[in-house]
């Protein structure tokens, strides 16, 4: 398992949609598995579960990714691997899960 988490700055839909892309064009087997998406109170918070195949691991990868926006103008964003190993009771590589992650971090890059 592998995590990112950031505080962002900017409109939040623009940031989801940028995500959504980014990841979905930046992999040829890279999928939106599920979403959800909750407002209320005048705060918001999004969750999105990609999966793509990793060549390295010969497997496939997950990626949640939160996006919460609270009553200011900060965006906190939370990404979490899994997946990427074949061993039974320990992870012996976490290439895959670290590349998703890699993946992500040049997505927001142009934000």
């Amino acid at each position: 398992m592998a995590k990112m988490e950031k505080v962002l700055r900017g409109d939040f839909k623009e940031i989801l949609s940028v995500i959504e892309d980014g990841i979905l064009r930046g992999s040829a087997t890279a999928s939106l598995e599920d979403s959800s998406d909750f407002a209320g109170g005048g705060s918001r918070c999004s969750v999105r579960v990609f999966e793509r195949y990793s060549m390295l691991g010969s497997n496939r990868v997950s990626m949640s990714v939160t996006l919460f926006q609270g009553g200011d103008d900060l965006i906190y964003l939370s990404a979490i691997t899994s997946g990427g190993s074949q061993a039974m009771f320990m992870k012996l590589n976490t290439f895959g899960e670290e590349a998703f992650l890699e993946k992500l971090d040049e997505v927001l890059g142009r934000l």
